[in-house]
């Protein structure tokens, strides 16, 4: 299947657009139904599946919707990993762009990871979508149709969303929040269970706290002192340690709800004595929970993951100092599931196919 030719798909919609959708067609406002909107509304949010499924509307209406208003996303890949517990598409989209989703099943519950714009602008070196580079930001529609998606095959009640995914939510800022408010007040889901990461714009993430969303906020850290993370995380050399210490601090003041610290381990870099020692003195100024997280390799980044012995190194030691520290579940190795990763090797792949010399 190619992807969609029209830039707008079903969940750019609001109620407000739904209605003019309906105006434009053979159903005028005047005519239609005033339930035709909740109809439309709840079988895109609480059905979910091709409007063909939603058996309350007419069936010119369905087709109607489904003609004019395709999915935005069209699924190039799907790969399974974890015996069947993770899941990542790489998906096109209507000008061809390529994102990718992930969704995790727990025992009890699932969680989606989404992306907010195709590509980052951001350049961290050992992040796969930084090398990629930057393509362009996600509509509102583009990124709960993800979480919708997964939703919909997921063997588990989804109560958690992260904006994780490829690209830097808070550069994507009217999108993100929107988002957030459409997840909270349509899909139902709580405020509490939806985290967005960020590399640490700080103007920006001043900015959320004052939205009165009071969801999660994980800063990609990386590093604790500024020569290292200006390397590492290049926005550092315009936010530095200090004022994204700052944000964290301000961030809890605000909306009552902690900061997390991601921190991706790379071997000899910064699992070292001196950086694990700084890491505890910024958390604790800003009362702020550490996620270790294993890195994942990728090809354009020399340097490996701290092995296992030097994760519990790293997490027994601001275990003791008091930090409060969690190391992040692998998932998806086995399918390239970390941010870009999927898209990369597709890609790598589509150039070999073309590259490849015709045989007779």
């Amino acid at each position: 299947m190619s992807p969609r030719s029209s830039a707008v798909g079903p969940y750019d919609l609001d109620r407000d657009g739904i209605a003019d959708w309906l105006a434009a067609g053979s159903e005028r406002r005047g005519n239609a139904p005033s339930y035709r909107v909740d109809q439309l509304w709840d079988g895109l949010y609480a059905q979910g599946g091709p409007p063909e499924n939603w058996t309350n509307l007419p069936k010119a209406l369905r087709q109607r919707f489904a003609e004019e208003l395709p999915p935005a996303l069209t699924e190039v890949r799907r790969s399974t990993g974890d015996g069947g517990d993770t899941v990542k598409w790489l998906w096109a989209l209507h000008d061809g762009a390529t994102i990718e989703t992930v969704l995790m099943v727990y025992d009890d519950r699932a969680t989606v990871c989404v992306s907010s714009q195709a590509g980052c602008a951001m350049a961290c070196g050992f992040c796969a979508t930084g090398q990629d580079g930057f393509t362009r930001h996600l509509s509102v529609g583009e990124i709960v149709e993800q979480v919708m998606v997964a939703r919909h095959v997921s063997p588990r009640r989804v109560s958690n969303v992260v904006f994780m995914g490829m690209g830097e939510p808070l550069a994507n800022y009217g999108p993100t929040v929107a988002t957030l408010r459409r997840l909270r007040d349509d899909v139902g889901l709580s405020a509490r269970h939806l985290t967005v990461s960020t590399v640490g714009m700080v103007p920006a993430i001043r900015r959320l706290a004052a939205e009165e969303l009071p969801v999660g906020l994980a800063i990609s850290v990386h590093a604790a002192t500024d020569a290292l993370r200006d390397e590492l995380v290049p926005i550092n050399r315009r936010h530095n340690l200090e004022s994204l210490v700052d944000a964290a601090i301000d961030w809890r003041e605000q909306t009552g709800r902690r900061v997390s610290f991601e921190w991706a381990l790379i071997d000899g870099v910064n699992d070292t004595p001196e950086q694990l020692d700084a890491l505890i003195e910024l958390a604790d100024q800003a009362r702020a929970h550490v996620n270790f997280i294993p890195l994942n390799p990728t090809p354009g980044w020399p340097t490996k993951g701290t092995p296992p012995a030097g994760v519990r190194f790293a997490r027994e030691r601001l275990a003791r100092a008091g930090i409060t520290v969690t190391v992040r579940d692998t998932r998806g190795d086995d399918i390239d599931a970390a941010c870009g990763q999927l898209a990369s090797r597709t890609r790598d792949e589509s150039a070999v196919a073309i590259a490849a010399p015709h045989r007779r």
